[in-house]
């Protein structure tokens, strides 16, 4: 079964690219205007080796602005992810942020997109370099390379985690959202990275626990283990992390890291996104720019 985020009703009759469309037009989402070959927008993918993404810019956008690179969960799609995303989408064009949204591929024998996720198993595309393709192509669009938040909801959020473990500068920060490390956890991680973490304390699909599949083949990590692995790389003390609570969730900031900077942000839903989950991290993505510049 498909990953689901709570999402905005798709209008009747409408097939998935068309209602994507609609609703970026209501987000303030526009084709893009760079003078490279014509695609973008929420009904027009862009093809690059490996697969595809979308490229959507925010109204207006002149010169090269800052993007929101999301990774979707397993069995969904680019369009899926604009529509159950609708909210924080429009957070990011309100920032005057890019989105783009690519698109995984499915294992041998199977129909589900799916993301390489370091869990033992193979799989048919590098999505490193899948996603670094995206990036250029991104770039030449209108996008700065620099200035990207890699978020992604469930395999899309354990691919983030792989991806800030093992390639931190890819990104200047990361916010997964309902996934985190599988089983072999990394024996360590290259640092220093900006990570915002969001997960459900009632999460059945993916259990800060975690759980096992196929008779223990194939094991997702400890929620747990995967922040003590990246306190470690990040040089985060154990002690007297900044903690707070609001709205029903609890929020643990780790301030005394000597390299980057690692937070936690646990809600009461299952597995999705709570309110105000994208707005959230866009101002805290905003926080770090401007921290940045100064």
């Amino acid at each position: 079964m498909p990953d689901r985020i709570p999402t905005t009703p798709r209008p009747r009759g409408l097939p998935g690219r068309l209602a994507a469309g609609l609703l970026a037009a209501a987000l303030g989402l526009a084709l893009s205007a760079a003078p490279a070959a014509a695609c973008g927008g929420p009904e027009v993918r862009c093809a690059v080796a490996g697969g595809e993404y979308l490229l959507l810019m925010p109204e207006g956008a002149a010169g090269p602005v800052p993007a929101l690179l999301f990774l979707h969960g397993w069995g969904s799609s680019p369009e899926g992810a604009l529509r159950r995303l609708s909210g924080g989408f429009r957070a990011a064009a309100e920032a005057g942020m890019a989105v783009i949204l690519p698109e995984g591929v499915p294992r041998a024998g199977r129909r589900p997109k799916d993301w390489a996720v370091r869990d033992g198993r193979p799989h048919p595309r590098d999505d490193f370099a899948f996603l670094d393709t995206v990036m250029a192509d991104a770039a030449r669009r209108g996008v700065a390379r620099g200035q990207v938040l890699l978020s992604g909801f469930s395999r899309g959020g354990s691919f983030v985690w792989d991806i800030a473990c093992a390639r931190p500068g890819f990104a200047a920060a990361y916010a997964p959202l309902a996934g985190a490390f599988w089983e072999p956890l990394p024996g360590g991680c290259a640092g220093p990275v900006a990570l915002h973490h969001t997960h459900g304390w009632t999460d059945r699909v993916v259990p800060l626990e975690g759980r096992s599949f196929r008779g223990g083949a194939v094991v997702q990590g400890d929620v747990f283990a995967s922040l003590k692995l990246m306190r470690e790389t990040l040089g985060c003390a154990g002690r007297q992390p900044e903690e707070a609570g609001t709205g029903g969730r609890w929020q643990r900031r780790w301030l005394a890291c000597r390299n980057g900077r690692l937070e936690l942000w646990l809600h009461p839903g299952g597995h999705g996104a709570p309110p105000g989950w994208m707005e959230t991290v866009i101002g805290w993505f905003q926080g770090l720019r401007r921290a940045s510049a100064e």
